[in-house]
């Protein structure tokens, strides 16, 4: 398939008048932030058939009004948490929400460029029906060092262990078939473990690299270490759901004539 994605030639592959792609956004006190990056997403995809999912996480400040102002104007559909369950709860809330063939992710901190999302959706559509994820890869981070370096250590240990092949977890951009994703088990902190659940599931993960931009407005809602410690008990939670998994080979025998 081409790099480029043609609306008629997406939608004649739906349903009804389904989008072809939903744009799940997980946010959390970025009101500074997810006005700008709406604009963007709708700008990248106008080629493309598509719906914007965005699900605010507890926010405090202001981006309840700024998300609903945008759903008066038809620019979003969106969900909204009482109090803040983490960036997995929303993510899953927004998939459910999701209409789409196909979803991709972003975090809402606008570092993600939305510009790459079709030539990482037609990477997810060349597989055909096969379950897969393509998973954003930061060459050039635009983050602290320290932050950096951390990420650095928690890619090569869960590589290590996992085996998911993947040099950029943490990228909040990804592009994966729905109904792939509600298959997957659910808990939290799991978003950072999308490519191990997703070959544990017998799918295809392929990474490819991205933009990274630099935060334009407030600051990350995760601590380093915070992030550190919680990641280390789900890494071992993981690596046993991978050991206990076991995926048959079903063979169709010939059925006599009814």
């Amino acid at each position: 398939m081409n790099a480029s994605v043609r609306p008629a030639q997406a939608a004649a592959q739906l349903p009804g008048h389904e989008p072809l792609l939903s744009v799940v956004i997980p946010v959390r006190d970025e009101a500074a932030n997810i006005g700008p990056l709406i604009a963007e997403v709708h700008a990248a995809l106008s080629h493309v058939a598509h719906e914007l999912v965005v699900v605010d996480d507890g926010s405090t400040d202001a981006t309840p009004e700024v998300l609903a102002r945008a759903a008066a104007e038809g620019r979003l559909r969106w969900r909204r948490h009482r109090s803040g369950c983490g960036q997995s709860a929303a993510l899953i809330t927004g998939v459910q929400a999701a209409r789409g063939l196909f979803v991709a992710t972003l975090d809402g901190d606008g570092q993600n460029d939305p510009a790459d999302i079709p030539r990482l959706l037609a990477r997810a559509m060349a597989g055909g029906t096969e379950p897969a994820l393509i998973a954003g890869y930061r060459q050039r981070r635009r983050d602290s060092a320290a932050k950096r370096a951390a990420s650095r250590v928690a890619n090569a240990v869960r590589s290590r262990l996992l085996g998911d092949d993947t040099p950029d977890s943490g990228c909040g951009l990804k592009v994966f078939r729905r109904a792939a994703f509600l298959e997957l088990p659910r808990f939290d902190h799991m978003h950072r473990f999308l490519p191990a659940l997703m070959l544990r599931a017998g799918g295809r993960v392929e990474s490819v690299p991205v933009n990274h931009r630099p935060r334009q407005h407030g600051r990350s809602k995760y601590g380093t270490l915070d992030r550190l410690w919680v990641g280390l008990f789900d890494l071992a939670g993981v690596y046993w759901l991978q050991r206990r998994n076991r995926r048959p080979v079903v063979e169709i025998p010939e059925q006599p004539e009814a």
